[in-house]
């Protein structure tokens, strides 16, 4: 349970010794991977854990950080009212995987998640600048929070129009460009193709969903084309049916929000940012085991968002553990890979057919009473 632990602290012991070449920093795992917000909180931990030799003290940082994760999770769990809560107690106490990746292993996946559902929170309570800053530094820890940025580029978009949004985008590029700037300083190009290097290649044996695959395939560029298509094409559908509420064109998000008519409904902040990120998953080149952490806690809100009679709630509970039997299963098995891919397949069928384009007619209403259907909505 310490190889990544030690690779971390080896990968950001060389910026401590004042290394600010990208290309220079590496661990026995191999080179350094991420962007540079991952280099200043885990410097903090090899400073806090003796140059990460307590490893003990860093089990109980990522303890402390587990409960932070599920309060931030529950928060927003409560601003949904969507899930019941008997399944609070599968998100806390029924994952050997989750507690094994944020208390054993110390991964760097549930810093950037917790991260990131601090920003969601933000969100929520409209706090869209702070948001977007958490969500930028979120991304500079671990990239897989750039699947939830579809997302969220479609929900500034809704809610500011272009010219509003600018703005947000630029406090997520000026945090990266801050960050990095050290690195950039002396190797930008290093920099850049080290920490963001989208065409970096996966080892097949720690795959989690392509098990079935042969290796040639699984490796070959065309397969990886394949499945960046499917992935824009999920989102484009999605955007354009399912996330967009409006029986205009879509291309209405371009105008100020006070020249549209009529004026936006309430926001769906969750069930975009959350479906966002499970299409990413879903055609993702490799999954490996750690990435479960990047789509655990948003299942029970995808599993019942939707309208839910009282039988379909043993199903749900069931795909629940499915997922879970099939992320606990090691090494990856053909059996287990094909059926997390059903279980995937299950639940992008039941939030497509599940969820009624978001646009409901509302007559006018108290202040109050809006204020409240906004909040539910979400």
């Amino acid at each position: 349970t310490e190889i990544d632990w030690k690779a971390y602290m080896q990968e950001v012991e060389g910026f401590a010794n004042g290394t600010l070449d990208y290309t220079q920093l590496k661990g026995d795992t191999g080179p350094l991977v991420y962007p540079a917000g991952f280099v200043y909180i885990f410097l903090g931990l090899y400073h806090a854990t003796g140059r990460g030799s307590d490893i003990r003290l860093a089990q109980y940082l990522f303890a402390a950080l587990y409960l932070l994760n599920l309060l931030l999770v529950f928060r927003i769990y409560c601003r949904t009212n969507k899930v019941p809560p008997y399944v609070f107690f599968f998100m806390c106490c029924a994952s050997y995987r989750i507690h094994s990746i944020f208390v054993l292993r110390l991964f760097n996946d549930p810093v950037a998640m917790s991260i990131l559902f601090l920003a969601i929170n933000l969100f929520l309570e409209e706090r869209w600048s702070w948001g977007c800053l958490l969500f930028s530094l979120a991304v500079s820890v671990k990239m897989n929070i750039l699947l939830f940025a579809p997302g969220l580029l479609f929900l500034l978009l809704q809610r500011f129009g272009l010219l509003g949004c600018i703005p947000k985008l630029c406090i997520c590029a000026l945090l990266q460009v801050v960050l990095g700037l050290p690195f950039l300083l002396v190797n930008p190009i290093g920099y850049l193709t080290r920490s963001f290097d989208l065409g970096r290649q996966f080892q097949f044996k720690w795959t989690v969903n392509w098990r079935f695959l042969p290796e040639e395939v699984f490796q070959n560029r065309a397969f990886h084309a394949a499945l960046l298509l499917a992935h824009l094409a999920g989102l484009g559908l999605f955007a354009l049916h399912r996330w967009h509420s409006s029986k205009d064109s879509i291309l209405i998000l371009l105008k100020s929000p006070a020249k549209r008519k009529p004026p936006s409904p309430p926001l769906t902040i969750v069930f975009i940012l959350f479906s966002s990120n499970f299409l990413g998953v879903c055609c993702s080149r490799s999954l490996h085991y750690q990435f479960y952490v990047w789509y655990f806690h948003t299942l029970p809100y995808l599993l019942w968002c939707t309208p839910t009679t009282k039988l379909a709630h043993m199903p749900k509970v069931l795909l629940l553990g499915v997922i879970e039997l099939c992320w606990n299963t090691y090494p990856s098995t053909v059996c287990s890979s094909l059926s997390l891919h059903i279980c995937h397949g299950l639940i992008l069928l039941q939030l497509w057919y599940g969820t009624a384009p978001t646009l409901v007619s509302h007559t006018p209403t108290p202040s109050r009473k809006r204020t409240a259907t906004s909040k539910k909505a979400q």
